[in-house]
């Protein structure tokens, strides 16, 4: 089977969160079952460059009012295809955003493009995977086409949809029937991730419990009726993760490497934490934080318990970025608490790994979470897990309750309510648990024991797109 896997972004061309290591990560998962991926990026700067002097193997005189060239390469020694359009993708700054993080104003037509150009492919292909708004717009042009290739859309985050004003609409190149609630039409405008839903033969999440989640109004935000009226198209998949790049024994970022049956040489790990932030060095417990900082993640609620934190004993290695405010309030903190609070604004790959393998439990306290991948990371890593009940993170990690603990199949610390107290007891569990070695240590064992690869996720992958090319 040959599949057209359709993204913004895929590790190690380009990433700016979980997406890109998705879909960097499908290719070697869906071999084993007999699929060659294709993955199918935006030409920016950086993927063109990486592919040296390659030679266009097909152009476009007018794609959305634009030339373009398709570009061949490879991304981990599978199939690359590069869509170079300079007058879309040719910019500083960042996939989505200039260097001051404003949005590009023609986004609709960059990821449009993308989009229109995979429908033009499709035919040399069994199967079309389009990931987010800004792959989305794939399976609607199939759709309008009348292309018999099906198509799959996943939801990596149904926060960000690609809305546009109406005006756009005439730039996308589709039949004016497109324009309708069953089409494009958005709330009197154009959304890009609606005109995949409504057109998908198949619609994924990335876990179970989100793929629920989003068919209600506290999560769907403002699709949850289409998800509704499709739910028999909808299912969830969570994500994997590739031991090829984590993984505690053999991971060049950590100063010690290590295992389940070695935990005690993470305490080298620890101490290279407390020097890169600026800890105080000691046996207590530190926290870590990798992480987007915005709402969402919910960084508000834990910037408001910092002080708590530390006046019970914990310590805090952030690395992040974000709104603007949420970034000043960690600052702050930290010279609130020098050696008690580090943080680091921005992102680091090295550094995200040195945390896993050196911090003690890693906080997650999403308001919503459509798989998440950190947690993962951390119980891989015996770096314990402290989530929020909600979406992948529910799904992923066993909260140690009592029975959990006595039965020893305990893997982190789960909280409901994503508030100042919620959190604050949470941290009041962790800590506590974290003073019981016994227990601690088994836990770590627990997470570290749990196969979260990508081999299962795979297969449930092919099992689905096999269903869609027989069907």
């Amino acid at each position: 089977m040959r599949l057209l896997s359709v993204a913004s972004e895929a590790y190690p061309l380009v990433k700016t969160g979980g997406l890109a290591d998705v879909v960097g990560a499908l290719p070697a998962a869906l071999a084993p079952h007999g699929i060659e991926t294709t993955t199918f990026l935006p030409g920016y700067p950086s993927v063109v460059k990486s592919l040296g002097r390659a030679k266009p193997v097909h152009r476009w005189d007018d794609l959305l009012g634009t030339p373009a060239r398709l570009l061949g390469g490879r991304i981990d020694g599978h199939p690359l295809l590069v869509l170079d359009v300079p007058d879309l993708f040719a910019r500083d700054g960042g996939p989505y955003a200039d260097a001051t993080g404003r949005d590009w104003d023609d986004n609709w037509r960059r990821f449009a493009a993308l989009g229109r150009a995979a429908a033009d492919l499709a035919g040399q292909f069994d199967l079309v995977h389009a990931h987010d708004w800004q792959g989305a717009m794939a399976p609607a042009y199939l759709r309008y086409d009348g292309a018999q290739v099906p198509s799959v859309l996943t939801i990596h985050n149904i926060a960000f949809q690609g809305r546009y004003d109406a005006a756009v609409f005439a730039g996308l190149g589709l039949p004016e029937t497109a324009y309708t609630l069953d089409g494009v039409e958005y709330y009197g405008g154009v959304g890009l991730l609606k005109a995949g839903l409504a057109s998908a033969d198949a619609i994924t999440t990335v876990s179970p419990s989100y793929a629920e989640e989003i068919r209600h109004g506290e999560f769907g935000m403002g699709l949850e009726g289409l998800i509704e009226a499709r739910r028999d198209r909808v299912s969830g998949i969570v994500n994997g993760i590739d031991p090829a790049v984590w993984s505690p024994e053999t991971d060049a970022a950590l100063p010690a490497r290590y295992t389940a049956g070695t935990l005690s040489r993470r305490r080298t790990n620890k101490r290279a934490v407390e020097q890169a932030f600026g800890l105080d060095p000691g046996d207590g417990p530190i926290f870590v934080v990798v992480s987007r900082l915005t709402w969402q993640k919910g960084m508000d609620v834990l910037a408001g318990q910092l002080d708590a934190m530390v006046a019970m004993g914990g310590r805090l290695a952030l690395l992040g970025s974000g709104d603007a405010a949420l970034e000043q309030a960690f600052v702050a903190a930290a010279h609130r608490h020098p050696g008690r609070i580090g943080v680091r604004i921005g992102y680091d790959e090295a550094l995200s790994h040195l945390l896993q393998g050196g911090g003690d439990a890693i906080l997650i306290p999403s308001r919503f979470e459509p798989c998440g991948l950190t947690q993962l990371y951390g119980l891989a890593y015996g770096c314990v897990p402290v989530v929020a009940r909600t979406g992948g993170l529910a799904d992923t990690v066993i909260d140690a309750n009592e029975a959990a603990v006595a039965a020893g199949v305990a893997t982190g610390i789960q909280f409901a309510a994503v508030t100042p107290d919620g959190l604050s007891q949470a941290l009041r569990r962790t800590m506590a648990l974290y003073a019981q070695p016994d227990p601690w240590s088994t836990m770590q064992k627990q997470g570290m024991r749990a196969d979260f690869s990508w081999t299962r996720s795979g297969a449930r992958y092919a099992e689905l797109y096999r269903s869609l090319v027989a069907a």
